[in-house]
């Protein structure tokens, strides 16, 4: 999973570009960033330009560390590569973010793609959250992501138990689903026009599967498909299901 080196930094932002074609643009929740993406990444490659904006999630002002202000990142990111259609795909705040900015932007985006996205409903983190200090409880925490416990890597539990134990970046944590929940999109989700796919974990316990059918419901051009013994992150628990699906969705859209 050696994707740091290839992370590019210009005028201000981060991100991963790799591959010619299409821009499948990717976003990434609140925790893990990159690791999260590396099997899309190196699967779509070879047919699209596959870029991951790495989100400012603890670097914005705390005013502007909302969803609307990762929205604004976004644009902001956008025109600065001169992207003409993107197709955009978010998982969990990612695919939240991922649907405000198909809904500002309707006229630049070719295709939309969510996988345990908030939005609509997610059991926060916030109820408990955080217990500092207590790595086996931010491992359950982590295990819960996913059906099989074994996902959470140490990688990703040390980098949640890193991010509970400083300050600064749990008030972001906090300030960000509180935002997330008060930017409740139901009335607004008939107003995307862009071909939608959503991709849901059966077991997901985040965002359980009950609120992969209402934003089938609500969004008008959309495909829903579960995924089995699968949690919150399908592309990182089921890579190849997830690509052979997404695979299917970009060759209709083309």
């Amino acid at each position: 999973m050696a994707m740091e080196q290839n992370i590019i930094e210009e005028q201000g932002f981060k991100y991963v570009e790799e591959g010619e074609g299409e821009v499948l643009m990717l976003l990434h929740g609140l925790f893990g960033a990159l690791s999260n993406f590396y099997d899309i990444l190196e699967t779509f490659k070879d047919t699209h330009k596959v870029v991951i904006p790495i989100l400012p999630l603890y670097d914005l002002p705390i005013d502007e560390t909302t969803v609307l202000g990762f929205v604004q990142y976004v644009e902001k990111f956008v025109a600065h590569k001169g992207y003409d259609k993107v197709i955009v795909l978010g998982n969990s705040l990612g695919g939240h973010i991922a649907l405000i900015y198909a809904l500002q932007n309707i006229d630049k985006i070719k295709g939309v793609v969510l996988t345990g996205s908030s939005g609509l409903f997610e059991s926060a983190m916030g109820d408990s959250y955080p217990k500092r200090g207590d790595y086996d409880y931010i491992k359950q925490k982590a295990e819960l992501t996913f059906y099989n416990p074994e996902h959470a890597s140490k990688e990703l539990v040390d980098e949640l138990f890193d991010i509970v134990n400083d300050r600064n970046k749990v008030i972001r944590v906090l300030a960000t689903a509180k935002s997330a929940i008060r930017q409740n999109l139901g009335e607004e989700l008939h107003n995307i026009t862009a071909p939608t796919l959503l991709i849901w974990g059966n077991n997901d316990t985040i965002t359980p599967p009950f609120v992969g059918e209402e934003f089938h419901k609500l969004i008008p051009h959309s495909r829903l498909v579960f995924i089995d013994k699968c949690g919150h992150a399908p592309m990182m628990e089921q890579p190849e299901l997830f690509n052979q699906h997404l695979r299917e969705f970009l060759e209709e859209i083309q």
